[in-house]
């Protein structure tokens, strides 16, 4: 039998697949262990967002969104990135890959829900954050805490964005925490942060896109870090350098 191909795995996950192709693929999988334990992880993951994102998928898509567009190219944006939340859960990381190096358990315990957190919580208008900047010194010990290790947001004013705050989310296995900021345009950036539980201390920058959006992770310490943005990958690669270096400046202090 010839390995199905990945899309199967991914619609296997989804439960698109007709009874022909879901028995292939089940067979396939009672034999290759390797194989097993991915889609196994993906099961757990996308059910995971399915109840983390339950309230959301159910609730009307706000007025607001349904009116004619005739506003700036941001507020499309937004729009577009409103209507996904419909589909959050459902194939999240289908088309989502790493472009360099390895970093497939990266890619479902952490940028996937980065991703799914950006896109949720990004086009919010009244409630983007939990905690506002005016309390950054409160949220980072909230957050820490409840993260069970020092939390910061960086400080990314030199190149244009200003923080708006940040909140708490559920991760695959403990807390995670999500910051957000905003230039001038209306552009938002996130920055998704977990404990490191992977044993992984390899501090390189690695890449990965959905769609349009782009994702830089990372792992420094006791913490995983994820920056996503619709955003070019040179600015987004600058940003996360910037991110990098006010952390490590901010923690030397601590």
């Amino acid at each position: 039998m010839n390995r199905p191909a990945e899309e199967d795995f991914h619609a296997y996950v989804d439960g698109t697949l007709v009874t022909e192709e879901r028995a292939r693929v089940e067979a396939w999988l009672l034999d290759h262990s390797d194989d097993a334990e991915t889609v196994r992880q993906w099961q757990v993951q996308a059910e995971g967002l399915r109840r983390m994102f339950a309230p959301v998928a159910s609730e009307s898509i706000p007025e607001r969104l349904l009116r004619p567009v005739r506003q700036s190219p941001v507020l499309a944006w937004r729009v577009a990135a409103a209507i996904a939340w419909l589909s959050v859960g459902i194939g999240l990381g289908y088309g989502l890959r790493p472009v360099q190096g390895k970093g497939d358990n990266e890619l479902v315990t952490l940028v996937r829900p980065a991703v799914t957190a950006h896109v949720v919580f990004s086009p919010e208008v009244r409630h983007p954050v939990e905690v506002g900047s005016e309390q950054e010194a409160h949220l980072a010990q909230w957050l820490s805490k409840r993260l069970g290790t020092t939390v910061l947001a960086p400080h990314l004013q030199s190149a244009g964005f200003h923080l708006l705050g940040g909140r708490l989310l559920p991760g695959e296995s403990s807390a995670a925490a999500q910051f957000m900021y905003e230039d001038g345009t209306g552009r938002r950036v996130t920055l998704y942060v977990r404990r490191e539980v992977s044993g992984n201390r390899d501090t390189a920058f690695r890449f990965a896109r959905e769609n349009s959006l782009s994702v830089f992770y990372w792992v420094d310490g006791q913490a995983a870090y994820a920056l996503s943005a619709e955003l070019p990958r040179e600015f987004l690669l600058g940003l996360a350098e910037l991110a990098y270096r006010d952390l490590e400046g901010q923690t030397s202090t601590h």
